[in-house]
């Protein structure tokens, strides 16, 4: 098997059973913002677009690129598509040209001949634009899984399709907190270090329990070479942002965990596995050009930035023509409040008015009475500062993912007193009635039917309230404060609250206390 790294998230899998092209991006994505760390496009597209398969692993344009695939690759191939709640990715690939899908279950194993392939996708809101997934391959010569962005819960389900002798996985960042928030740059810089250290952690989680003896860590970080936030890059000019790199991730994997080998997995990296030896090869960039690029990376995105003006000034010149802010506020209006009426969770989960400055429009987005209007005045918790260029585009393409769109573009600044509320962002990823239906039917299950576990001197419900992981393997308590390793959510313990979010309150009580009211209770 020959895994060659196209970028970011990118591959192309060469198998006994066929070649695979997974997440192809090269065009700068997220309204120009994001572009694949090092440049990618001197490959030969053309030959890894005509592969056997394509798999999408979801919606986010670091790893579906239209322009790409409108490009290079012939529509008769072979899409794998995961199975998802809703068909947003089906209808985007149908819009393209694409056909010849096969539709994955969860779970399931597809054959080709040798080759074996599994897609284990994942449906929560919060799930990437509400779908992850990953990729399990086996072609009787070897086995690797391409985990991707995906954080799935049954890692004993998923590891029972083979024992992958490499592991491809995500490590940095791809979220917004705490760059664009109105913060003192102290806590900015505190609140960037506490993502940094998080994201770690999780990856480091995954390593362990996975358990593969070579780690290529992938889907990051992307490059920012608008001039407005080329200091977000890596750490931050200022140490107050949140994406780590290959290098740095590699050497950290060395002493917290020896016993794995990291490899740097960039554009031109050939991963050969034969008989259960590996190889690695770069072919697209020397290894002294590697090494100054992660070891000058200033100066190398310095360079990036120079000669990439043009693609940033051509995506603003795409974008649609500003709306004026009555028109604009009509055309929200028409479009959210039938959402609203529908999204009672989201109405009492936000439970108040959020406020958009959006160019010369002040709008508020009142929760709780399902009504888009002017701004009063009133005092909000949240309130949100974005181009008008960027929404008026938004309104003409019907983007029904502001996720994945203006918020992943970083091209906006927001604000809020207290604490994070999930509820906001669902819903600007849920503009669409199949989305907010689904989101609030997933919501309404989520009240905790699941058994009780005892970890350590406290009892809690066995499933996390954020996603559903299993506690007993991802949680970890200290001073009555639980962590799931997951996406680092705390509870304190003695009153079930999360101290992360509003709401997903957990079961929880001490094994004294359980005892005592045993023994108090009264006999049978």
């Amino acid at each position: 098997m020959r895994i060659t790294g196209l970028g970011h998230a990118g591959m192309f899998i060469e198998t006994a059973g066929g070649s695979i092209l997974c997440d192809p991006w090269v065009k700068p994505a997220f309204f120009g913002s994001w572009f694949p760390f090092p440049d990618n496009r001197a490959l030969d597209w053309a030959t890894y677009g005509n592969a056997d398969f394509l798999y999408i692993s979801h919606r986010h344009r670091d790893h579906f690129d239209p322009w790409l695939l409108e490009t290079y690759v012939p529509k008769t191939i072979e899409v794998l598509l995961p199975e998802y709640p809703t068909d947003d990715l089906e209808q985007d690939l149908r819009a393209l040209g694409y056909d010849n899908i096969t539709y994955t279950h969860a779970g399931e194993v597809i054959e080709r001949g040798a080759l074996r392939m599994m897609i284990t996708p994942l449906r929560a809101p919060s799930d990437g634009p509400i779908g992850d997934s990953s990729l399990s391959i086996d072609d009787g010569t070897a086995s690797i899984l391409n985990q991707n962005d995906s954080h799935p819960l049954d890692l004993d389900k998923l590891l029972s399709f083979s024992k992958p002798e490499a592991y491809f996985t995500q490590f940095s960042g791809a979220i917004w907190w705490p760059m664009i928030y109105d913060l003192p740059h102290d806590a900015k810089q505190n609140f960037a270090h506490l993502k940094r250290e998080a994201q770690h952690k999780r990856a480091m989680y995954y390593i362990e329990k996975v358990d593969a003896p070579h780690v290529f860590p992938m889907a990051g970080p992307p490059m920012f070479l608008r001039d407005e936030l080329f200091r977000f890059n890596g750490h931050g000019a200022e140490n107050d942002s949140i994406f780590t790199d290959q290098a740095e991730f590699i050497r950290r994997l060395e002493v917290e965990t020896p016993q794995y080998a990291g490899h740097v997995f960039i554009p031109g990296t050939v991963v050969t596995i034969e008989n259960g030896a590996q190889t690695i090869e770069q072919t697209l960039y020397a290894d002294a050009e590697i090494e100054a690029m992660f070891a000058d990376k200033w100066g190398y995105l310095e360079q990036q930035r120079a000669t990439r003006q043009a693609e940033i000034a051509a995506e603003e010149a795409s974008r649609a023509a500003v709306l004026p802010p009555a028109e604009m506020l009509a055309a929200i209006k028409e479009w959210w409040e039938p959402l609203l009426r529908r999204g009672r969770i989201f109405r009492e989960g936000v439970g108040g008015p959020v406020r958009y400055t959006i160019g010369d429009l002040d709008m508020v987005v009142d929760f709780p009475k399902a009504k888009v209007r002017e701004y009063a005045g009133e005092e909000t918790s949240y309130w949100f500062t974005i181009p008008a260029d960027l929404v008026s585009t938004n309104i003409a393409d019907h983007e029904i993912d502001w996720s994945n769109s203006i918020f992943l573009s970083m091209q906006f600044a927001a604000g809020r007193v207290g604490k994070f509320n999930e509820f906001i962002y669902t819903f600007m990823k849920c503009l669409s009635r199949d989305r907010i239906e689904y989101v609030e039917n997933w919501y309404a299950e989520q009240s905790d039917v699941s058994e009780d576990v005892q970890l350590g001197e406290w009892v809690v419900q066995r499933r996390c309230p954020h996603l559903r992981a299993d506690l007993s393997k991802t949680a970890k308590i200290e001073d009555g404060v639980l962590t799931c390793s997951l996406h680092d959510w705390k509870w304190d313990l003695a009153s079930g609250k999360c101290l992360s979010t509003q709401g997903h309150p957990i079961r929880a009580s001490q094994v004294e206390d359980d005892l005592h009211r045993e023994a108090a209770a009264p006999a049978a």
